[in-house]
């Protein structure tokens, strides 16, 4: 019996993709990994996956961390550490933007990773958020892209923003290093 109950949850899930191991340095040292939902998110995987391959993510910020909700990295155009981030999160990469792919039969839970978007629903492009505990209200919304499977005491050390909206001020945390595994 719990054979088949174990068969009857793959089943339930969400099929995997490749995932991410994402190193972080700064007040949070260390790894996660994150499984990726290819299934149900194919465009904003592949559009992470390539971003990653080329080293795209390799030394971008999380500006935008709010305590109790997310932490938000992934601007590889004005997010990299080192530079002036003052504009991370109005950026993205020189891929074009990707249509929403909402999974309506999966909920933003601690460690979702949903991509993050402007107002148009259909803005994604290489930014994404981790989140630090359930947020439901963001069902139907966002693409969900993954799940975090090892780390998530990490992601809870990610530095706080304390500037408007989440921003960090400061040093702020960095994936120093985003490698695609299988």
């Amino acid at each position: 019996m719990l054979k088949l109950a174990a068969a009857l949850t793959m089943l339930a899930a969400p099929a995997m993709a490749d995932g991410l191991d994402i190193t972080i340095a700064g007040q949070a040292n260390g790894t996660i990994h994150v499984d990726l939902f290819k299934d149900s998110a194919p465009q904003h995987v592949a559009q992470i996956e390539k971003i990653a391959e080329e080293g795209g993510y390799d030394n971008v910020v999380f500006h935008r961390v709010i305590d109790g909700f997310m932490a938000q990295t992934g601007d590889v155009q004005y997010g990299k550490a080192g530079g002036d981030t003052a504009q991370a999160g109005m950026g993205g990469s020189e891929l074009p933007d990707i249509p929403a792919e909402f999974n309506t039969d999966m909920s933003f839970d601690r460690g979702v990773v949903g991509m993050a978007r402007s107002q148009d629903p259909n803005s994604a492009n290489s930014q994404f958020f981790i989140m630090f505990a359930p947020g439901p209200f963001l069902d139907g919304q966002y693409t969900i892209v993954g799940q975090v499977t090892e780390g998530m005491d990490v992601v809870d050390q990610i530095k706080r923003g304390d500037g408007p909206n989440g921003s960090v001020t400061g040093e702020p945390d960095v994936m120093t290093k985003v490698v695609v595994t299988e």
